[in-house]
C-alpha cells in the first residue's frame, strides 16, 4: 500500500460546464460561455502555482476545462457524472484526494487569486482541523480546508460561511485585500477582480471582446 502524501495539500476545485455556468454575467458585453471557462482556468492554473499545492483535483464535465487542463501538470480531472450539486461535486474530489491527505475546495471562480494568496490561507489552516475563507462579501465562501484524517464536509451556497463555522470551520486570519475572497457572480464583482487583475485567460476574453 502506498504511504499517503501528506507534504502538500490537494487542491478540489468544482466546475460547472460553461454553457451553463455564471448564468449573471450575461450583461458584460462578451461571450459569457467563453469567460466562464475562462475564469475557472485561472483560478485552477493559480491554485497549480501555490507552493504549498502538491495536487489539484478539478471537478468538472466541461470539454473545454477538460482539453486545457490536459496540458497542465499536478492537474487531474474527475467527471462530475450524474452527480448534481456543488456540494456533491467537491465530494467526489475529496474521495479521489482521499483521507490521508489535507485537502481543500477552491470555488472556481476567482480569476484574480494570486498563488501567494493561497499558500498565505494554507499555512494558516496548518494549525486547524477545518478552515474558511469567507467571500468578499462575508456572507458567502471562496474556500475552506481540512486536516489529513479530517471527514469532509461542505456546505456551499447562500450564507455559506455561516454554515461552514456550524460545521467547525475556523476563519482563517487571511488579509483583508487578499485575491482569496473575490470569486465573480456578477458584472460588479467582475470589475473588482479586474481591478485585482485577473489571470490571462479571463483577460485575453475581456481583450476580445474590447476589441
Amino acid at each position: 500500500m502506498r504511504t499517503p502524501d501528506t507534504s502538500g495539500w490537494t487542491i478540489i476545485v468544482p466546475v460547472k460546464p460553461a454553457a451553463v455556468g455564471k448564468s449573471r454575467l450575461i450583461d458584460v458585453g462578451t461571450d459569457r460561455e467563453a469567460l466562464a471557462r475562462a475564469i475557472a482556468l485561472d483560478t485552477i492554473t493559480a491554485a497549480a502555482a501555490a507552493d504549498r499545492v502538491t495536487r489539484v483535483i478539478v471537478v468538472t464535465d466541461d470539454a473545454g476545462v477538460r482539453a486545457e487542463l490536459r496540458r497542465v501538470r499536478s492537474v487531474d480531472v474527475v467527471p462530475e457524472g450524474d452527480t448534481r450539486g456543488l456540494d456533491a461535486a467537491i465530494a467526489l474530489g475529496a474521495d479521489a484526494a482521499g483521507l490521508g491527505v489535507p485537502r481543500a475546495a477552491l470555488l472556481g471562480d476567482v480569476p484574480a487569486l494570486r498563488p501567494a494568496d493561497l499558500d498565505a490561507a494554507l499555512a494558516l489552516a496548518a494549525s486547524v482541523e477545518r478552515g474558511l475563507v469567507p467571500d468578499a462579501e462575508g456572507t458567502g465562501s471562496t474556500f475552506i480546508t481540512a486536516r489529513a484524517g479530517a471527514v469532509w464536509v461542505s456546505a456551499f451556497g447562500e450564507d455559506s460561511a455561516a454554515r461552514h463555522r456550524l460545521l467547525g470551520c475556523t476563519d482563517l486570519a487571511v488579509e483583508r485585500g487578499s485575491t482569496l475572497h473575490r470569486d465573480v457572480d456578477t458584472a460588479a464583482q467582475l470589475s473588482e477582480a479586474v481591478a485585482l487583475g485577473v489571470g490571462r485567460h479571463t483577460s485575453a476574453v475581456l481583450a476580445s471582446a474590447a476589441a
